[in-house]
């Protein structure tokens, strides 16, 4: 009987009580268990982590910009979005746009985002004309640079009752500064009427066009997307 006694104590001793099976049940072997808690701090880590990539390609590589008006029609249409390389031109501090570092340099021909030399708060997107050191000046709608007219692939004039912006300078463009035009000569509001744009208050270099919407309220909603249009390397 001591014996029997014996080995009944030494199997209760053994065996697990009932919260420390259950435990051991709904716990995956070699796992420890994981808490709610801790889920939500790795999500919230996953989070903070996507802002700040998102915040950093925003600041440094590329950002995404709206067309609202038709200056630059027809590289542009209003609606059209378009993604700006940020460091063509040097990698800026995103709060005072100040080039951190690089020396990029805008040519003729580029389209570009700058802050509004009238009021910083707000982009503009024109073409690149004349350089700094040049002298520009528009004849009947022709541009010359240092007095020989250049071959102007992209500007055009749909207005039938010309305005005198078809004629315009000359003017010599300071140091560090770029004389901008929309391709749509006849409804830009451009260097022609503001002056010339520093290089410090240059955002970037237009890339490509990454969606396209007609707001025009005449046009059916599904024919507003104008599909072909997207993808587009801007010229």
């Amino acid at each position: 009987m001591k014996k029997n006694e014996k080995k009944k104590r030494s199997a209760k001793s053994t065996a697990p009580n009932g919260k420390l099976a259950a435990v051991a049940a709904a716990a995956p072997a070699g796992k420890p268990a994981v808490g709610w808690k801790t889920e939500l701090l790795e999500f919230g880590k996953a989070i903070a982590l996507a802002v700040v990539l998102a915040l950093f390609i925003r600041s440094f590589v590329s950002q995404a910009f709206h067309i609202p008006s038709s200056s630059m029609v027809p590289t542009f249409l209003e609606g059209d979005r378009v993604l700006v390389t940020k460091f063509s031109f040097g990698v800026r501090n995103p709060f005072t746009n100040k080039v951190l570092f690089g020396s990029g340099r805008p040519q003729r021909g580029d389209v570009v985002i700058f802050k509004y030399p009238q009021d910083p708060a707000t982009d503009f997107v024109k073409r690149v004309i004349g350089l700094p050191g040049e002298k520009v000046e528009v004849v009947n709608g022709k541009i010359k640079i240092n007095d020989q007219f250049i071959d102007d692939l992209y500007g055009h004039y749909d207005n039938p009752f010309p305005i005198n912006t078809r004629n315009f300078g000359p003017v010599l463009i300071p140091q560090g500064k770029y004389f901008m035009m929309g391709d749509n000569r006849d409804f830009s509001n451009d260097s022609r009427g503001w002056g010339f744009v520093d290089h410090s208050l240059l955002r970037g270099k237009a890339w490509r066009l990454y969606w396209s919407w007609d707001s025009s309220g005449s046009i059916p909603f599904l024919k507003r997307f104008r599909l072909g249009r997207i993808g587009q390397l801007i010229k």
